[in-house]
């Protein structure tokens, strides 16, 4: 009778260890599948996050988007800027694909008001220049060339202060002197603005007295 009394004690036991057991188990499941849920969440926003771009960084224009020519000599299509004849200087700016593919991305030109008149270094004669810019970025990069007009107009003074009498005087150190300018322009926008993004300089006038 006593062993009779003992044998659904260890059953009743073994079943309690299985519900147990059982419970675990759906507890780690649930939490495993919240886990690898919130995981992927938050990994998926990370991911967008990531490859979000600033909507205020000038983006890059292929020619396929190019814009008809703007009034005041913007525009893609506008030749203002190329006058006088005198080649491009080297693209310059941030480093970005704008030096790699001239026949791939449209040009924004942009002519400066006003001619700008500086002395030679270390000569009695003076230069006289009227300058444009190009981009082969969107329209932000004219707007912060507009925006910080007075602070660029003073960094090409200085450039052209700065420039040795016997470089006016030759095709290649009127390029040279272009290329110092694409440098004076895209320094001091990068300062202003934290971005660059001018390709290349010309002269539409320039005379040296």
């Amino acid at each position: 009778m006593s062993d009779a009394k003992e044998d659904p004690a260890p059953a009743k036991k073994g079943g309690k260890k299985k519900l147990m057991i059982g419970a675990v188990a759906l507890f780690v499941l649930i939490g495993g599948g919240v886990g690898a849920g919130v995981y992927a969440a938050q990994s998926g926003m990370m991911g967008g996050h990531a490859g979000t771009e600033d909507p205020d960084t000038p983006k890059l224009v292929p020619k396929s988007e190019q814009k008809p020519a703007a009034e005041g000599g913007e525009g893609g299509g506008h030749g203002g800027g190329e006058g006088g004849g005198e080649e491009t200087a080297s693209h310059g700016g941030k480093p970005t694909p704008e030096g790699e593919g001239g026949d791939k991305y449209a040009s924004t030109y942009y002519p400066m008001e006003k001619d700008f008149t500086s002395n030679l270094q270390n000569s009695a004669h003076f230069l006289q220049v009227g300058v444009a810019v190009s981009t082969p970025y969107d329209e932000k990069v004219i707007e912060h060339l507009k925006t910080n007009d007075i602070a660029v107009r003073s960094a090409i003074l200085m450039a052209l202060g700065d420039t040795p009498e016997e470089q006016v005087f030759t095709s290649q150190g009127k390029q040279q002197l272009q290329r110092r300018l694409v440098k004076a322009i895209n320094d001091t926008l990068q300062q202003k603005e934290g971005f660059g993004g001018i390709g290349n300089v010309y002269f539409t006038s320039f005379v040296v007295q």
